[in-house]
């Protein structure tokens, strides 16, 4: 369910109202824990959390033109989305996430490799998304990134 939008606020306005309060307390839980330097961008049509070509010029091997994508978040069909690149990369930060799901919700986890699925808006949990958005700052997340992308 693509959303065509050229920032953050314009998109969020095009969401679904009965996700729109979830999307939004979502967004202000990243941006108030985001490291500095990230950035917020409209990125593969969802709202994106970057490494921007100004600190990471070779940007995202995938399609150096665009900035090193960090995390995402997007209405999808049927759930909200988180997708976070650093869980993807790091099987420590994946296992921490796993582990303390359940002592900040009551719903079972739906997540794919770095695809975080909430089906109900008041499944987010909001507290512990702030913590691992913490987890990463942006020099560990590119040492995490080239580590991860020497491999293949």
């Amino acid at each position: 369910m693509k959303i065509e939008a050229k920032t953050p606020q314009e998109y969020l306005t095009k969401v679904p109202e009965n996700r729109r309060d979830a999307l939004i307390k979502l967004r202000e839980t990243i941006l108030n824990n985001l490291p500095l330097g990230y950035e917020e961008t409209m990125n593969y049509g969802m709202i994106g959390y970057v490494v921007p070509h100004a600190i990471y010029p070779k940007g995202y091997h995938c399609n150096p033109k665009l900035p090193l994508p960090f995390i995402s978040i997007a209405n999808q069909k049927n759930f909200i989305a988180l997708y976070h690149c650093g869980m993807y990369a790091d099987d420590k930060i994946m296992q921490w996430f796993v582990d303390e799901f359940p002592k900040f919700s009551r719903f079972k986890l739906d997540m794919g490799k770095s695809c975080i699925r909430f089906k109900k808006p008041d499944a987010i949990p909001f507290e512990l998304i702030g913590k691992l958005v913490k987890r990463i700052s942006v020099e560990n997340f590119i040492e995490l990134y080239e580590r991860n992308t020497k491999k293949h």
